[in-house]
């Protein structure tokens, strides 16, 4: 019970990597915290692949070395083009900022169960197989009804709400904000497999991104000798599919054949899935007493590994913001409206590549990058999440603009007839949803 008579002096639903990233911060300021996670850890989650800024987050966590030990040291990313027969790999390395030169891949359900770990080892009230039913403000304080895994019902109150249900989005429902992103659509299907051929020496952890003609393909391997496999693509590609989901993912796969090369040998090791719309944003992020964080407030597309890392930075960020709440901060309205400014301007940042992913102008970019004016640096630090810090990233990622301006105009013709497609693509989900 704290000062107020509340339960907590914050609530967080869900415990994702957002929700045990920012429980634990708060937990080390010496607030009472509440998680409530509907599934129990480990469970499967996808998003898999993690960026280099991500680990100082770790390393304020105190979690570091139980990261290296469940994950595959991760240099760079590879990518390749079937209609270029070529592929090019960027070594995280060569970023502006050479602190960070690697990451992991990890299985979600390893990493989440050691985040979520880590926030009940720092005093967080964790419930797992619990999930929130309902809640509401009045008084200042949140009463917030929660059905257990037995069934019966409890309610919890707290000065502060934070929403951290990733996809689920529970305020995000509850509300009526929660938009489809009207300039993105996409889906995906994946599934892990083994015996797959994996890149030699130091690539070998490194994560693939395969174009083909109906969007991309992940290739992410694991430390046990495992992979993660997953397609993904426009709607009405999916909506073509007139068998199991199993056989559809193979037949997706020999639609791109140096994928289909590396898995010639392998076999799938469970079920695949299939996933909807991945795009979307929540009309705010702040009301009274609460705030959307990391997925349950937008999610765009999982091409750079974005999810992870924004949901892990956006926690740490986000702290302050909490804690400038619940001290009644008279500048509070600045502080949120400084760390809106960031996750925008992150988002923003990220979509921008993702729009354009499938484009040919940005397929060649990306197979003959040029460092004028060390422009590949400023990609690479993209590509290693470097967004949350103030550095020389964007002015140089303007630049690279630029030069995909004057690229896509060479190439006039494709890249038209790819933009018309994916504007076709987003124009019928949006219909059929």
């Amino acid at each position: 019970m704290t000062e107020t008579g509340c339960d907590y002096d914050v609530l967080v639903i869900g415990g994702g990597p957002a929700g045990a990233t920012m429980s634990t911060f708060l937990a080390d300021r010496g607030r009472g915290v509440a998680v409530i996670e509907k599934d129990v850890h480990p469970r499967f989650h996808i998003g898999e692949s993690l960026l280099p800024l991500s680990m100082p987050v770790f390393e304020r966590l105190g979690v570091v070395d139980k990261v290296a030990d469940i994950g595959m040291i991760k240099y760079g990313a590879e990518f390749v083009s079937p209609w270029h027969r070529k592929t090019q790999t960027y070594y995280f390395g060569g970023a502006l900022d050479k602190a960070y030169p690697y990451a992991y891949q990890v299985k979600r359900e390893d990493l989440d169960r050691i985040l979520i770990d880590n926030a009940a080892d720092k005093g967080v009230a964790v419930s797992q197989g619990s999930r929130v039913v309902d809640a509401h403000r009045h008084g200042g304080r949140w009463d917030v009804a929660v059905e257990d895994r037995d069934g019966g019902r409890r309610s919890l109150t707290a000065r502060y709400l934070v929403d951290a249900s990733g996809r689920d989005t529970f305020m995000g429902k509850k509300l009526g904000i929660k938009q489809r992103n009207p300039n993105h659509n996409s889906a995906a299907i994946f599934s892990h497999f083994e015996n797959a051929e994996r890149l030699g020496g130091i690539d070998e952890g490194n994560i693939s991104v395969f174009w083909f003609d109906h969007g991309w393909f992940w290739f992410i391997p694991f430390r046990d000798g495992s992979v993660s496999v997953g397609a993904v693509c426009w709607p009405d590609y999916l909506k073509t599919r007139n068998t199991d989901v199993d056989s559809f993912l193979l037949e997706t796969i020999q639609k791109c054949p140096p994928l289909a090369e590396r898995l010639r040998d392998a076999r799938m090791t469970m079920p695949a899935r299939a996933t909807g719309n991945f795009s979307y944003q929540a009309d705010r992020i702040f009301g009274d007493g609460y705030m959307l964080l990391g997925d349950a407030y937008a999610f765009v597309d999982p091409v750079f590994s974005s999810g992870v890392h924004i949901a892990l930075n956006s926690a740490t960020h986000a702290t302050e913001v909490v804690e400038a709440a619940l001290r009644e901060d008279p500048e509070l309205a600045d502080i949120q409206a400084r760390y809106e400014e960031r996750i925008h301007q992150a988002l923003e940042d990220f979509s921008w590549f993702i729009y354009r992913i499938t484009q040919p102008a940005m397929r060649r970019m990306f197979l003959k990058p040029r460092n004028v004016l060390r422009v590949k640096e400023a990609i690479l630090s993209l590509l290693a999440g470097d967004l949350f810090r103030d550095t020389p990233v964007r002015w140089r990622l303007q630049l690279f603009k630029a030069f995909y301006a004057w690229t896509y105009l060479i190439h006039l013709p494709s890249n038209i007839a790819a933009k018309r497609r994916r504007q076709r693509a987003v124009a019928l989900a949006a219909e059929a949803g």
